[in-house]
C-alpha cells in the first residue's frame, strides 16, 4: 500500500511521501535508543512540563490538525476537533498522575520480615524504544493514548502509523519536537508494513503495541514473541448492546444510533450486535431505524454531516460484501443497505444500515463490520442474550441496558469482554483501563494500568 493521503470523500490522491529505506530506519532506531539512555534519567516534573506543552501546543492547533485528518481518513469535521480535544485531554491527565501511578509499592511490613528483607519495595523503570503500529480510524488518539503514559514512564517512542494518513503521522513527530523533547524522543517512521519485521527485530527496540487487525494483531504477536519482547494488543470488536425490558427504550435507541455510527462506524468499541428482549424489540427496533435512516451522509467538512465516507475503497467495498452476503442468505434491510443516493459515484459512501433476521451462517455474524452497519437481534431471556452476546470470537467492551440489579451483576459476571458499559455507550477516557480478551488482543492501554505495561516491575529488596 503506498504512503499517501488520498481523501475519501472524493478518491483524489493529494500527497505521496517516499517510505524509508534501510538506512533511514537504523538512524532512527539508533536516535531511539540514544534517546532514551538520557531521557530515561529526567524527572516526572521535566517529563510533565514537556508534556503539558505538547497538549497546549496541540489545543492551538485543533482547528488545522482536525482539518488533516477529515481530509486523510474522512471523519466529520466535528468529530475530528474533538478528536484533538480528547488527546489533550489524556496529555494533561497523565502529565498530572504519571508520578503517582507510578510511585514505588511497600509491601506490609509483615511480608518484608518474612521474606528476610529490612526492607522491600517495588520500583517502576522505562523498558526503552517502543514501537507503536497505529490504525488510521482514530489517527490522533490512538496514538497519544500510547504516546502520553509512554514517554510520561521515561520510553522513547518510535511511530509506525497507517500508511493512508502520513501528514497526521508528520504532525506527531512535529509536535513533540516543538514542545521540546529531546531528539529522538518520539519518530515517525514513514515504513510499509513489511518493514515492520525488521524494526521489531532490532534489539534496541524494546516492546511493541498495536492496534490494528487481527490478522496484523497475530504477525506482530509472533515476531514480537521469537524475539521475546512485552507486546500490548487491541484488535477488532463485535461489541454487542443488550437492551432489557427495564430498559428506557427511548434513551436506548437513541444512544444506540451514536453508539453505532460515531466515526463512521469505524470504531473497534462501536456497538455493533444489538441484542434486545422481544418484550421492548418493536419499540427499539422502530426507533433504533428510523435514528439511522435519519443521518445525514456526506461531504465531511459540512458541520452538519452526521456521517462521512468510509476510510478506503477496500474498507467500503468489503462492508457492502458482508451485507449482500447476509441478505442473499435470507437477512432483512430495515434502512439503508446501499451505497447513498447522490454520492454513489464518487467518494467511499456507504448508507446507515440496520439488518435483522441474522443467522449464524452468515458471514456478518461473526466478522466485525467496520462501517455504519448494525445487525439486530431478539432473544426471549437474559439466558439468551448473554449466550448471543459472547457468541463471537472478539472481546473487547460491551454495552448493556437494564434497570435491575440482579441482571446487572449477571452481566458483570458473565459477559466476555474488557468492559460492561451500563446504560450508556462505551468510551474510552484516561482514568480507566481499556482493552479486551479472546481475539480482541491483550494488555492494556489508559490509567495506570497502561502506564505500567512498558515498565519493569522492579523488587529492591535489602537485607536486615
Amino acid at each position: 500500500m503506498p504512503i499517501a493521503t488520498v481523501n475519501p470523500a472524493t478518491g483524489e490522491t493529494l500527497k505521496t511521501f517516499d517510505a524509508l529505506d534501510d538506512a533511514g530506519i537504523d538512524r532512527r532506531v539508533a536516535a531511539a535508543d540514544a534517546a532514551f539512555r538520557d531521557y530515561r534519567t529526567t524527572s516526572f516534573a521535566d517529563r510533565a512540563r514537556l508534556l503539558r506543552r505538547a497538549a497546549d501546543l496541540l489545543e492551538e492547533d485543533q482547528a488545522d490538525i482536525a482539518r488533516t485528518l477529515t481530509t486523510e481518513m474522512g471523519k466529520p469535521i466535528g468529530a475530528a476537533r474533538a478528536e484533538a480535544a480528547k488527546c489533550v485531554k489524556a496529555m494533561r491527565w497523565y502529565a498530572d498522575h504519571a508520578e503517582r501511578l507510578l510511585a514505588d509499592e511497600h509491601p506490609p511490613e509483615a511480608d518484608v520480615r518474612d521474606a528476610g528483607a529490612a526492607t522491600a519495595r517495588v520500583h517502576y523503570r522505562p523498558l526503552g524504544p517502543v514501537l507503536a503500529v497505529m490504525p488510521w480510524n482514530f489517527p490522533l488518539w490512538q496514538v497519544v493514548r500510547f504516546a502520553a503514559p509512554a514517554l510520561m514512564a521515561g520510553n522513547t517512542g518510535l511511530l509506525k502509523h497507517a500508511s493512508n494518513v502520513p501528514q497526521t503521522a508528520l504532525y506527531l513527530e512535529d509536535l513533540f519536537r516543538r514542545a521540546g523533547y529531546p531528539e529522538g524522543c518520539f519518530q515517525t517512521l514513514l515504513i510499509g508494513s513489511r518493514a515492520v519485521e525488521r524494526v521489531l527485530r532490532d534489539p534496541r527496540v524494546a516492546a511493541a503495541t498495536l492496534t490494528g487487525s487481527e490478522p496484523a494483531g497475530r504477525s506482530v504477536a509472533s515476531i514480537a514473541g521469537d524475539e521475546i519482547k512485552k507486546t500490548v494488543l487491541e484488535l477488532g470488536g463485535s461489541d454487542p448492546y443488550i437492551v432489557m425490558p427495564s430498559a428506557d427504550v427511548e434513551k436506548a435507541a437513541t444512544t444506540a444510533v451514536t453508539a453505532r455510527a460515531q466515526n463512521n462506524g469505524q470504531s473497534c468499541i462501536a456497538a455493533k450486535r444489538f441484542i434486545v428482549h422481544t418484550d421492548v424489540y418493536d419499540a427499539f427496533a422502530e426507533r433504533f431505524t428510523a435514528g439511522m435512516a435519519a443521518l445525514r451522509v456526506g461531504d465531511p467538512m459540512d458541520e452538519s454531516t452526521d456521517v462521512g465516507p468510509l476510510a478506503s475503497e477496500a474498507g467500503r467495498d468489503g462492508l457492502a460484501e458482508l451485507v449482500d452476503d447476509a441478505v442473499r442468505a435470507g437477512a432483512t434491510v430495515l434502512c439503508g443497505g446501499r451505497r447513498p443516493e447522490g454520492l454513489a459515484d464518487r467518494g467511499w459512501y456507504y448508507a446507515p444500515t440496520v439488518l435483522t433476521d441474522i443467522t449464524p451462517d452468515m458471514r456478518i455474524h461473526q466478522e466485525e463490520t467496520f462501517g455504519p452497519v448494525a445487525t439486530l437481534y431478539r432473544v426471549a431471556d437474559l439466558d439468551e442474550a448473554v449466550r448471543l452476546a459472547n457468541d463471537t470470537y472478539f472481546g473487547l467492551s460491551s454495552n448493556v441496558w437494564t434497570r435491575d440489579e440482579q441482571e446487572l451483576r449477571r452481566f458483570v459476571r458473565d459477559l466476555e469482554a474488557g468492559g460492561v458499559y451500563v446504560n450508556g455507550m462505551t468510551a474510552s477516557h484516561p482514568a480507566l483501563p481499556f482493552g479486551g480478551v479472546k481475539r480482541s488482543g491483550y494488555g492494556r492501554e489508559l490509567s495506570g494500568h497502561g502506564i505500567k505495561e512498558f515498565c519493569n516491575a522492579t523488587t529492591v529488596w535489602q537485607a536486615a
